[in-house]
């Protein structure tokens, strides 16, 4: 298992946002998290990423008990993740968004970038070829030198994908890829996360997504949670006729 969660609870004073969750990941999988609005999907997010600290439960990242450990800390470990609301350097270019995610990856100290040293010289070339390498197998090549406020909204979450999947993840988490998408590119976005299975094959995704059509094209297994606590899990054909999750979208009357 390369993401191990168990038992994992989160309070904010007197709420509390998740209870008891727990989660397995394999390694090579997809997997979503779903459930409606404030159902605690994006704190267990926050939780797995280093954002928040548990109350209680453990997380375990390739083995390695990660609770303690600071976000950039847990990134250099291989864990990556996009936002739902897209959180991209707006005053810096696509190709300098995709090189200052590397930035854990510098072996260098400040007197060399100062004073140009070799080391300096040679790690800053790495850095620009595997960013110009992550453009052109990304689709985004011709946008390199632009800004990302100056482009569409499905190529601004293609930029914020491919920043990070920079970081080189062995796990990277989607929250809410497919928000603010119109019908072209949500197709995009499903054809892009399947070429991105292919190409990496080693590669986990775990995602928060509410549209279905991303979902059931995509994830082999579904979790989903209301006011916190799991109640479904499984297959998505198990998923989509569960009582449980009809009522947690739909109410009562739809059962």
């Amino acid at each position: 298992m390369l993401l191990e969660i168990s038992g994992l609870t989160k309070k904010f004073g007197g709420l509390q946002a998740l209870s008891d969750f727990n989660v397995r990941l394999e390694e090579g999988s997809a997997t979503a998290l779903i459930g409606p609005n404030g159902s605690g999907k994006t704190t267990a997010f926050n939780l797995a990423s280093g954002f928040y600290k548990p109350t209680s439960g453990t997380i375990r990242f390739g083995g390695q008990d990660i609770r303690a450990l600071k976000p950039h800390e847990i990134t250099a470990l291989g864990m990556a993740r996009t936002f739902q609301n897209i959180r991209l350097w707006q005053d810096m270019t696509v190709l300098d968004n995709i090189r200052i995610s590397q930035h854990h990856r510098l072996g260098y100290s400040i007197w060399d970038c100062f004073l140009w040293t070799r080391r300096f010289r040679r790690q800053e070339r790495e850095i620009d070829r595997y960013a110009y390498e992550m453009l052109e197998c990304m689709g985004l090549m011709d946008y390199a030198h632009e800004y990302p406020r100056n482009l569409p909204y499905g190529l601004q979450r293609r930029v914020e994908i491919a920043r990070a999947m920079s970081v080189r993840p062995r796990l990277l988490l989607l929250d809410e890829p497919a928000a603010g998408l119109n019908s072209a590119d949500v197709g995009d976005l499903i054809q892009l996360i399947r070429w991105l299975r292919t190409e990496f094959k080693d590669l986990t995704i775990w995602m928060i997504e509410h549209q279905m059509r991303v979902v059931m094209s995509l994830c082999s297994s579904i979790k989903v949670i209301d006011f916190g606590r799991t109640i479904a899990e499984g297959p998505p054909e198990a998923i989509q006729s569960d009582p449980n999750v009809i009522k947690a979208y739909l109410g009562d009357e739809n059962i």
